[in-house]
């Protein structure tokens, strides 16, 4: 891979403009390979492949968190459960793992665990590592020593029943002598190479259906309605990890392993533990030299911190343990033929590029569609007018190379020019929304070109409807993408209250809803009766639903768990409105005139004019305004963001009639009896004992809000060595002020 094409892989190295077309491009690749895998059961993408697709936009957005989409992919695991299955609800959640694609992302992994648990760099830390299989994962929950059911890993927390078809791999015993009384094995299950090509075969002599590959035919086998089927495959598993048990297996990662071992599970024998980085990357190199004699597909090697109890001090992040992660095999390369560029418009407007190809298979994989990030790298040019591949541009017609940036995700890399046909032209970017022809504006500053049409545009208004009913917002069973479209194209649906107000709207609405293809009436009275359900709705889902720009499902948390309810969130924001506006104003000033600023002065001058515009703002604004920016993880992109929305009024009025039919209810609350429950506490400082993130997760644990800034609403200030300013105004303010050990105590880890 060129230096050019790696570029383009590490979030270190874009500009924010290219950060923020990126990430509508995974999510337009996400949103893809989940139709592909779970709604038409034909995959194009291996599960490893999904979770390193994940991978990277969960790097852009830590290296942007201001820009994070409000339909973000990293808060999701997996997709929901295939309609023809019964559901299982996992006891502990199946999350997914976060990748490194080279050594130096290994290295940073063993660092960031070292910095977490406060470990110096030469304190003992062991890993294991394992070969990751390439299959489909799999739970498989024991009480008494009985296998009581068996699930998919599904969106995470709730996978498919495949109960009966678990019973038929000889690999899982359904028996377990001297296991704890509640014990839940987790696993992939795989097919070898070997029993692939015999499959096949049998397949094609049978005119029977052939598969692309092992995985997908164990992601088949396993997942069939009729379990004769699925024992009539020649499937396999590997027991890896563990979900709740009822009593510890060890204390060790390795101990465990050799206990499900002992168990009758089947152990890779191929995970080994060592003590540093470079072991660990000499096994890797070890097991990628010898995968092809493997005898099935693995994609990578998983590291797990060893020491079970670093892993509970480690934690969870929303989808990925903080203790585990996944080296991805290098990318593969193939040419073909440029045939098209399409222009596909999002839910903000952004107007995103996609290369239709014809069709080649990279990595195992068919490949028929690629980004191609922005206008800007169809030109030959980075963000800052630099040359990329030589300054060769991109043309329909072209010989272009494909690779797949972590074994994953489709790319442009390089074009033939020896190959370019005579007639090819250079390729002119839309200046007009190619769905709604209203003017596309590339802002200063901005990769991203977008529509200026708005809910007038149909595919900014199907895309906020799709991810309203999105299954991290309204979730409505049986009112999915498919239907939000064709509700959205009759006229049935225009906006989000639409949907509730539809059996009301329509006398006849179900007779005209089960003459519909696919729909009957029992199936017509569920959708009613699902989105009757939904008006009771999680405060945190219905502030992601809405699909406000920079708000996704982490910020949606945070505002829910701040404000409680729907009416103090909404009276917050809207007294926070000139303050946010001054503060706007004030920034856009800036960067317009900084350009132009040719001394100091001038600039001192700029500043003082903010100080000025501020000082104008009403006192309930700022407070207010602080209060918003204050929540930890809320800044002042989120903030602004939100007062935009509230501010226009034909949004705020759509969203004012949809809460109208609405019962928000406020999240759950953590702990009651702790001495920091309800309370707001800022850490500042260094911390001795215990990391930042260590020190935010327990006081959260413990029922507190955590701030990011000292306001009168703080009510417990945490100050290690080199507090400054916040250690100042809490003291002006008569904030009780702490040292570590006095809140160790406090919170009884002293």
């Amino acid at each position: 891979m060129s230096s050019e094409e790696n570029a383009m892989t590490k979030p270190s190295d874009m500009d924010e403009a290219t950060a923020k077309q990126r990430l509508d491009e995974l999510a337009i690749l996400l949103g893809s390979a989940n139709d592909a895998y779970y709604q038409d059961d034909a995959p194009d993408l291996s599960d490893a492949d999904y979770d390193a697709l994940k991978r990277e936009n969960a790097a852009i957005e830590a290296q942007f968190p201001h820009l994070k989409r409000d339909d973000s992919p990293s808060e999701q695991v997996g997709a929901a459960p295939a309609a023809g299955f019964s559901k299982i609800t996992h006891a502990e959640r199946m999350l997914s793992l976060s990748n490194a694609f080279d050594g130096g992302d290994v290295e940073d992994f063993v660092a960031g665990i070292r910095r977490y648990l406060g470990l110096s760099p030469d304190a003992p830390l062991a890993f294991t590592a394992e070969p990751k299989i390439d299959g489909l994962s799999l739970s498989l929950r024991y009480e008494q020593g009985q296998l009581v059911h068996a699930a998919t890993r599904g969106d995470g927390s709730t996978g498919e029943n495949v109960t009966a078809n678990a019973r038929t791999i000889s690999d899982i015993p359904t028996t377990l002598e001297n296991a704890p009384d509640i014990l839940e094995v987790r696993g992939e299950v795989y097919m070898s190479h070997a029993d692939f090509a015999a499959l096949n075969e049998r397949q094609a002599e049978a005119d029977g259906k052939t598969f692309a590959n092992p995985r997908n035919a164990a992601a088949g086998s396993l997942r069939q309605l009729d379990a004769s089927i699925t024992k009539s495959r020649p499937l396999k598993f590997f027991a890896y990890a563990w979900g709740e048990v009822s009593a510890p297996l060890s204390d060790t990662q390795t101990g465990a392993l050799e206990h499900l071992q002992s168990l009758g599970f089947q152990i890779n024998d191929r995970t080994k533990t060592f003590n540093g980085c470079e072991e660990m990357l000499a096994h890797y190199a070890s097991i990628e030299e010898g995968r092809a004699g493997l005898g099935y597909d693995i994609d990578g090697v998983v590291y797990k911190v060893d020491n079970l109890s670093y892993q509970r001090r480690l934690g969870m992040r929303s989808t990925t343990p903080r203790w585990a992660i996944a080296h991805k095999f290098p990318a593969e390369l193939a040419w073909t033929t440029l045939e098209a560029i399409d222009i596909q418009v999002g839910r903000t407007g952004a107007l995103s590029p996609v290369a239709r190809l014809a069709p080649v298979t990279v990595g195992g994989v068919v490949v028929s569609n690629a980004t191609l990030h922005n206008e800007d790298y169809i030109a030959g040019r980075d963000s800052n007018g630099a040359p990329i591949r030589d300054g060769k541009d991109i043309r329909v017609g072209d010989t272009v190379q494909i690779y797949r940036a972590g074994d994953v995700i489709p790319k442009v890399a390089d074009v033939d020019l020896s190959k370019r046909p005579d007639d090819a032209v250079p390729y002119h970017f839309p200046t007009e929304c190619p769905e709604c022809n209203s003017q596309a504006i590339r802002e200063e500053g901005d990769a991203v070109r977008r529509c200026t049409g708005g809910l007038i545009c149909p595919a900014q208004a199907v895309e906020k409807l799709k991810h309203f009913v999105s299954r991290a917002a309204f979730d409505i069973e049986g009112l999915g993408a498919k239907q939000v479209e064709a509700f959205h194209s009759d006229g049935w649906i225009a906006e989000p209250a639409d949907i509730f107000t539809l059996r009301k709207r329509y006398g006849e609405a179900m007779q005209q809803l089960k003459n519909r293809e696919g729909w009957g009436e029992k199936s017509a009275e569920n959708l009613f009766q699902a989105i009757d359900d939904k008006r009771e709705i999680a405060l945190a889902r219905l502030i992601f639903a809405l699909g406000i720009r920079h708000v996704g499902e982490v910020a949606a948390a945070d505002l829910a768990r701040h404000y409680a309810s729907w009416d103090a969130l909404a009276a917050t924001v809207d007294a926070a409105a000139s303050a946010a506006i001054a503060h706007r104003a004030a920034e856009e000033a800036i960067v317009a005139e900084r350009a132009r600023a040719a001394d100091e002065s001038r600039r001192a001058n700029l500043s003082a004019a903010r100080e000025t515009a501020w000082a104008e703002t009403p006192s309930e604004a700022k407070a207010a305004w602080d209060d918003l920016t204050g929540i930890d993880g809320i800044g002042a992109t989120v903030a602004v963001s939100l007062v935009t929305t509230f501010q226009q009024p034909s949004e705020r009025a759509s969203i004012d009639r949809l809460v109208e039919m609405l019962t928000p209810t406020a999240p759950e609350a953590r702990a009651t009896d702790s001495p920091v429950a309800g309370k707001t506490v800022v850490f500042t400082g260094s911390l001795e004992k215990m990391t930042r993130a260590e020190a935010k997760a327990r006081a959260e644990s413990l029922g507190a809000k955590v701030s990011g800034s000292v306001s009168a609403k703080t009510d417990l200030l945490v100050a290690g060595p080199g507090a400054g300013s916040k250690a100042t105004k809490a003291a002006d303010l008569g904030i009780e002020t702490i040292d570590e050990d006095a809140w160790l105590a406090l919170v009884g880890d002293g």
